[in-house]
């Protein structure tokens, strides 16, 4: 068979397209494809909850990996570890309390894991801003990141999501627009992002799971994020409270699909 290379582009843009279509409207939309995100939208996925993830870099898997400073191994605690005897991912013992897994096999393996549990995933778009409607996030504004880098003066497009989560990291960048954007309404103490506190790994792992919660109706904060938000240390290369975050913002989001609006 001779191989035409104009198929070859149809197939892509025809199947992109409608892929991409059949996600304007979901259930679940989450900004960042880091491993908070990955192991909420698998764990959505897995409960058949039409969830899509977008995340504004080429790779999968945000800061997972380089490990700790481009050492290519990560630290989980025994909680984590859970997670990860789930997904199928190698563990090893370092000393009571403490395992390491390779980052590579994390990252790669919380991808896969999440598409074939029936997440969509789409990786080079950013989101640039969110859908209010009545005090009430319905949605996120997307564009490429190619666009977003060379400062293109294009519109956006949207898609519609019942819940949103916020997992884009450190800069909590959804949170950080809805403040801008709607003043002191967020559901922190003081109304507004309180801050990222400095690193200590013991407090941040152990508060993540407090701070994962929803911060502005319908719109919900996972991983450092959340500690940005309101107001927890950092922790470094240990990502145990992160996979329980991803873990826990789905659970919450699906007993709230569960029950009447």
């Amino acid at each position: 068979m001779r191989l035409d290379e104009i198929t070859i582009s149809r197939a892509i843009v025809e199947s992109f397209k409608d892929k991409f279509v059949d996600c304007m409207k979901s259930d679940v939309a989450i900004a960042g494809g880091g491993p908070t995100g990955l192991i909420a939208s698998y764990y959505l996925a897995k409960a058949k909850v039409k969830v899509v993830l977008f995340e504004r870099k080429l790779s999968i898997g945000g800061g997972i990996w380089g490990g700790g400073m481009m050492f290519n191994e990560i630290v989980v605690q025994e909680d984590g570890k859970r997670i990860l005897d789930e997904l199928g991912i190698k563990t090893k013992k370092y000393k009571a309390g403490y395992y390491l897994a390779d980052s590579i096999e994390v990252a790669s393996t919380l991808t896969s894991r999440a598409v074939r549990a029936g997440a969509h995933i789409f990786n080079l778009i950013s989101v640039e801003d969110v859908m209010i409607k009545d005090d009430v996030v319905q949605g996120l504004v997307l564009n490429w990141t190619a666009v977003e880098m060379a400062k293109l003066h294009v519109d956006p497009l949207t898609v519609e999501a019942k819940f949103i989560v916020d997992a884009t990291g450190h800069p909590a960048e959804i949170a950080q627009t809805i403040e801008r954007k709607v003043g002191c309404k967020l559901n922190t103490e003081t109304g507004r992002i309180i801050g990222e506190r400095p690193m200590w790994a013991d407090v941040g792992e152990r508060v993540i799971l407090e701070n994962t919660r929803e911060f502005f109706p319908h719109a919900y904060v996972a991983g450092m994020a959340a500690n940005n938000v309101f107001g927890g240390p950092r922790m470094g290369p240990i990502f145990g409270g992160m996979f329980l975050s991803g873990e826990k913002v789905a659970k919450i989001l699906m007993g709230r699909l569960r029950k009447p609006r």
